[in-house]
């Protein structure tokens, strides 16, 4: 199976160099958030080219590197409607360039009424944050048909997709081949579900099935009644058990770090290979 990085973890810099860093720990591919990772790049709409695109994916695979997914996040419940146009429009050119940049998907979560923060809220809940969250990938769906292009939709538990069966439904009822998901069972735990961890895994492996676009990797620990993230292969989450699954269900899924720190993933990748018995 492939792994790769979200490669604005390394830092910002411009791609060959991120390319580098990626490459020399052995990973397969990145996750590009261009506003994040790039030195000069914004990401706003207007901001793209295909040459540009070409260029970045030129940049990543000459060290061999896949581009699995562009980041091109946004809350489409925030309050400000305005940024929200602008964000759409972000990921409608993202989705646009996505086959320039050989970019396998184009990803987001599902926001939260509290705007920059993205933590719960209980308006996230409702039918209303359902319908409204529907709305705007409907229409972002459609693009992706347009451009040939997919999205990859991930949930989250302070989010209004709060579980796999709302996420799940959203996706159905958009209806489109071109909408895959995102898995991340860290976002899903919190303190009142964090040992049920393999039972959320296995909900989303039953309803998402061959849709399962990647897996962020990720690993936390509990402290003072909460859940922090700490270095791959150091905490609780179940990869004895996951990931053979994983291996055995999903085999040409990505797996991408994130959130991990540089100084830490040589130490996580050496130890997910040895789970993948690689």
């Amino acid at each position: 199976m492939k792994i790769g990085v979200r490669v604005h973890d390394f830092g910002k810099s411009d791609a060959k160099t991120l390319a580098k860093l990626a490459h020399d720990i052995g990973f397969n591919g990145v996750q590009l958030v261009l506003n994040k990772a790039i030195e000069g790049e914004s990401g706003l709409p207007g901001t793209l080219t295909k040459e540009k695109a070409r260029q970045f994916y030129e940049d990543f695979r000459s060290y061999g590197l896949d581009i699995c997914m562009l980041g091109a996040y946004f809350n489409p419940v925030h309050s400000d409607k305005e940024k929200v146009k602008t964000l759409i429009d972000k990921f409608d050119e993202h989705l646009r360039f996505a086959n320039d940049f050989h970019a396998g998907y184009v990803g987001s979560e599902t926001g939260s009424f509290n705007d920059d923060k993205w933590t719960y809220n209980p308006l996230n809940r409702t039918e209303d944050a359902f319908q409204e969250v529907k709305r705007i990938f409907k229409y972002l769906a459609n693009k992706a048909e347009e451009y040939n292009a997919k999205i990859a939709l991930e949930g989250a538990f302070g989010h209004c997709m709060y579980e796999p069966k709302q996420l799940k439904r959203l996706v159905d009822e958009i209806g489109s081949n071109n909408v895959f998901y995102t898995v991340d069972i860290y976002n899903y735990l919190d303190i009142s579900n964090y040992e049920r961890q393999e039972e959320i895994f296995d909900e989303c492996i039953k309803l998402f099935n061959d849709k399962i676009a990647i897996f962020h990797l990720k690993d936390f620990v509990v402290e003072e009644g909460k859940l922090k993230q700490c270095c791959i292969g150091r905490g609780i989450m179940n990869y004895d058990y996951m990931i053979p699954i994983i291996k055995e269900k999903c085999p040409t899924s990505y797996l991408v770090f994130e959130g991990s720190k540089p100084e830490d993933m040589q130490f996580s990748f050496n130890f997910i290979k040895n789970k993948l018995g690689e």
